[in-house]
């Protein structure tokens, strides 16, 4: 069994989402045998996720045209697959993502547009349309955002960070999905009782989360 965790914040201590993440991966350790589980982290700020551009896009529609990608159209196509490979590897998914403008930090979406190739993370038929190809594995995403709340009025922000996240799972073949909220407006309240709770819910969301 793999857990790979793929952390979407840069504020290393200071983060919300790592820290109950971090709570997360304590009651995962403690549950399970450390020679029966392997847990990598995955850090998308620490500069080893490759660029999507002119080269990738190009080795994406040769694939789609089922050519071969060739020159630097190869080597970016090489660098997709292994950063697919790091992913496709794990049983079970953590991500930990702070609200960016109503939505994911770009590195993440980065990170969806290097993996999200024809072959790896989805099927495609002219008749039937996509497939996802990532059946079998589960997702459990922490959410934060320091303003917006479901509670709250368009003021106060909206939510494009779950349903674009989660749609993109689905898409990929990953259907289950289990997830944590801490949204407290930090500008105006008191964020102590919802942090517990979000605490608590991120320890009782890891039970049984490996079964």
């Amino acid at each position: 069994m793999k857990l790979l965790h793929l952390s979407a914040s840069p504020r290393g201590p200071r983060s919300e989402s790592l820290a109950i993440a971090g709570t997360f991966l304590e009651v995962i350790r403690d549950a399970r045998d450390a020679a029966s589980l392997e847990i990598e982290e995955y850090d998308l700020w620490d500069g080893t996720l490759p660029a999507f551009g002119p080269d990738a896009a190009a080795a994406k529609m040769a694939v789609f045209a089922g050519e071969e990608p060739q020159g630097a159209a190869a080597d970016a196509w090489a660098d997709a697959i292994a950063t697919f490979r790091r992913f496709d590897a794990a049983d079970r998914y953590l991500f930990s993502v702070p609200m960016w403008n109503a939505g994911i930090p770009y590195i993440l979406k980065q990170f969806i547009d290097v993996v999200s190739q024809p072959g790896l993370v989805f099927g495609f038929d002219a008749e039937t349309g996509y497939r996802g190809l990532l059946s079998g594995k589960r997702a459990a995403v922490v959410y934060t955002s320091a303003v917006y709340g479901p509670d709250r009025g368009p003021a106060f922000g909206a939510d494009f960070q779950a349903p674009y996240l989660e749609d993109w799972l689905r898409w990929a073949g990953v259907d289950d999905i289990r997830t944590v909220h801490f949204r407290p407006n930090l500008v105006t309240a008191d964020a102590a009782a919802a942090r517990r709770l979000a605490h608590e819910q991120a320890r009782d969301l890891a039970k049984g989360f490996l079964e």
